[in-house]
């Protein structure tokens, strides 16, 4: 279980979090969500102990792996399928301790240590995760700086799959995948073992994967079960509720208050009306959230222009000189909606 208690961080002068709380059973598959620059990804940076927290406390049960899929692409010469081997560093520790192990009875336990991780299956696994995320057998075996950036961040998230720590944190995972790998991720996470906290901006996989949202919200954190169309909906439920509490209260308020304006000055209820007086004071106000900034975008109206806007016969297009697609047949008038697919490297942009 993940426990965070009382925290509290603040950086520059502004509070992300203030006494936050929550408890994430194990095993669970929880979405963490709130506005941008909320102090979503500086949570996930408290958790894996990168910055500390001005007070409160994060626990994991004792021995629990966190692993996470890191900001920086991965780099060096080494294969990728042998970069994704790596990232079990378990599985490492115990194979090289084989290699110079004497002790028959020591002997015996890394082998039953291997097996119940499933060591012997390892390869197997990392070259599946490779391909689900895009690379054939021919690229799994190629140097890891023959890629580009965006590519090596695939293999960083292969790398944090393959591990399987007890809590995995995700932040952005699809930012450099396109749809099928997409569609991968999210048939991989919905069965992932461990516990997971993903933060994502898409929708999609926000309501198939998690099994609750954690929402982030003016320094504190509120759990809801379900994916993210459940948390829309009990977080709009939720705030009815303290907008019709907060219009009872503000009645009730006015209540008294003319109660006690009209006699306090009365010997015969002054005690009444004072003692109403204090019942004010004491009564919290009914807290409601911070609405959310809305963000308006005016677009002019354009002239119309005449079909067809766009129109593609036989035509080449590259870079340098080079073609990458060939034979381009293509008509755009206007009104058309198109999306455009196909993997990365097939020539979209």
């Amino acid at each position: 279980m993940l426990q965070i208690i009382d925290l509290t961080y603040r950086i520059a002068g502004r509070t992300l979090l203030d006494g936050a709380g929550v408890q994430v059973p194990s095993g669970w598959r929880v979405g963490l969500v709130g506005r941008n620059g909320a102090g979503k990804s500086t949570l996930l940076k408290l958790i894996r102990g990168e910055v500390q927290s001005e007070s409160g406390t994060i626990a994991l049960p004792r021995g629990a792996r966190v692993g996470s899929l890191a900001q920086e692409a991965p780099s060096g010469p080494a294969s990728l399928l042998d970069t994704v081997l790596t990232a079990d560093t378990r599985r490492a520790a115990l194979l090289a301790e084989a290699e110079h192990a004497t002790d028959p009875h020591r002997i015996a336990e890394i082998q039953a240590r291997l097996h119940e991780i499933g060591a012997h299956s390892a390869e197997a696994r990392a070259a599946g995760l490779l391909a689900g995320l895009g690379f054939d057998a021919t690229g799994q075996a190629r140097p890891l700086d023959s890629y580009s950036g965006g590519w090596r961040m695939r293999v960083g998230l292969a790398a944090a799959l393959f591990a399987e720590p007890d809590l995995l944190l995700l932040d952005e995972p699809t930012n450099h995948l396109d749809l099928e790998t997409t569609l991968w991720l999210t048939r991989y996470l919905k069965t992932w073992p461990g516990s997971l906290i993903l933060v994502s901006h898409d929708r999609d996989l926000l309501n198939q994967v998690p099994q609750a949202i954690l929402h982030l919200d003016a320094g504190r954190l509120t759990l809801y079960r379900g994916g993210y169309d459940g948390y829309v909906r009990q977080r709009a439920e939720a705030q009815a509720q303290r907008a019709a509490a907060r219009t009872r209260q503000v009645a009730e308020r006015q209540r008294i208050q003319a109660f006690v304006d009209r006699f306090r000055a009365k010997a015969t209820k002054a005690r009444q009306a004072q003692s109403r007086l204090k019942m004010l004071e004491r009564m919290e106000p009914v807290a409601m959230a911070d609405a959310e900034e809305a963000v308006t975008l005016n677009f002019p109206e354009p002239d119309e222009l005449a079909p067809p806007l766009l129109t593609l016969n036989r035509a080449a297009v590259g870079y340098g000189g080079t073609p990458v697609l060939r034979g381009l047949g293509l008509q755009i008038v206007p009104d058309d909606r198109i999306a455009l697919l196909g993997a990365n490297g097939d020539g979209k942009p």
